[in-house]
């Protein structure tokens, strides 16, 4: 199914700056682009480089004398996404889950799971299976957590998150990552384009491997789970920033946006009984 993707960034910068921006869709077997175009501030210096420990496409920009700089990226991408019945999906044990996995199970810098144990056992612990351990953990914030922007900021938690009982996506995200790796299931932070999402906007969500599979989840319950097209995966948001700024600059303006013609958001009847698993 085809996405047009398009995304603008818009900045004052108020010293020259470098920038580490993290807005292309990914390009692999799963996730197929095409008229990709970025535009930048001319005379802006800028290269595009993978990250040596994921794929993640990043674009390093050195601002050198502008005072303004202005980014435009568009894309068509078509997606695969699989729909797993909850009976084909099986548990595994720590010693035979692949090792790509290994590293979303440890604590991380916004996904303290150390310190959500208690709660995570208490809530979860007696629900059997790994797969509705994740389904219950998903229900639990969705009506738990309020959604209300402009409450949580770069240096919000998981642990704070729990706290405050408020967030954004990111948010919902990292706590439900926090969670699952309280429990020991893997998990790693995804953020991407989401179809006909409102408000338009980035979107991020969290994915959980069970049975040595990926399968995604969405707290907010804002975004259809077969219309998001990955941007990048990571421990948690550290990983996986838009736009991670050495300097001083001042964002001016942004507009996300993902559309589709042919797109029909699957509901909670077409998902009953069923798991998606977007394709790596």
């Amino acid at each position: 199914m085809p996405f047009q993707i398009h995304a603008e960034l818009h900045y004052q910068v108020l010293q020259r700056s470098t920038v580490l921006l993290n807005i292309h869709a990914l390009s692999n077997d799963g996730q197929k682009l095409s008229n990709e175009q970025l535009d930048i501030t001319p005379g802006v210096q800028w290269e595009e480089f993978p990250l040596e420990t994921g794929e993640n496409r990043y674009i390093r920009l050195d601002t050198g004398d502008a005072t303004q700089l202005d980014i435009t990226y568009s894309a068509m991408a078509e997606t695969k996404y699989t729909m797993v019945s909850h009976q084909e999906i099986h548990d595994v044990p720590i010693s035979q889950m692949r090792r790509s996995a290994i590293p979303y199970l440890f604590p991380s810098r916004y996904c303290q799971s150390d310190r959500l144990g208690r709660m995570a056992y208490k809530e979860f612990g007696g629900i059997s299976h790994p797969y509705d351990q994740v389904v219950a953990i998903a229900d639990w914030i969705f009506n738990n957590i309020d959604y209300l922007s402009g409450s949580s900021d770069a240096e919000t938690s998981a642990f704070d998150t729990l706290t405050q009982r408020a967030g954004v996506c990111r948010d919902f995200a990292h706590l439900g990552i926090g969670l699952c790796r309280a429990l020991s299931i893997p998990a790693r932070y995804f953020t991407g384009y989401a179809c006909h999402m409102q408000p338009p906007d980035f979107h991020a969500c969290f994915e959980a491997c069970i049975g040595n599979r990926w399968f995604i989840f969405d707290p907010t319950r804002l975004a259809a789970l077969n219309g998001l097209i990955r941007i990048a995966s990571g421990r948690d948001a550290a990983d996986a920033s838009v736009a991670t700024i050495f300097g001083r600059m001042q964002m001016t303006g942004m507009a996300v946006s993902c559309v589709s013609n042919d797109f029909r958001p699957l509901g909670a009847a077409d998902l009953a009984g069923q798991a998606i698993l977007i394709e790596p």
